[in-house]
């Protein structure tokens, strides 16, 4: 009964919670590149509190991947 009522709890108090920001996925940041630039602009210019967020993590991926394919194209692979 407990873990009933706390569950409902829990529920209730995640329901209320405000909005979080969308989570863009690295292959979406690849495809824009001023989506992009403004999420790595925001984690460099906080790096203490939005370093672990999931969209400078994706950001940050997103970033080597397009770095490692224009090497790539540079050395003409």
């Amino acid at each position: 009964m407990r873990w009933f009522l706390a569950g409902g709890a829990a529920l209730l108090l995640s329901a209320c919670s405000p909005q979080t920001e969308k989570v863009y996925t690295a292959d979406e940041l690849i495809a824009d590149d001023a989506l992009l630039a403004k999420i790595m602009a925001e984690c460099r210019g906080n790096p203490g509190e939005l370093h672990d967020t999931p969209n400078c993590r994706n950001a940050e991926t997103a970033d080597g991947k397009l770095r490692l394919e224009r090497m790539r194209k540079t050395l003409g692979g």
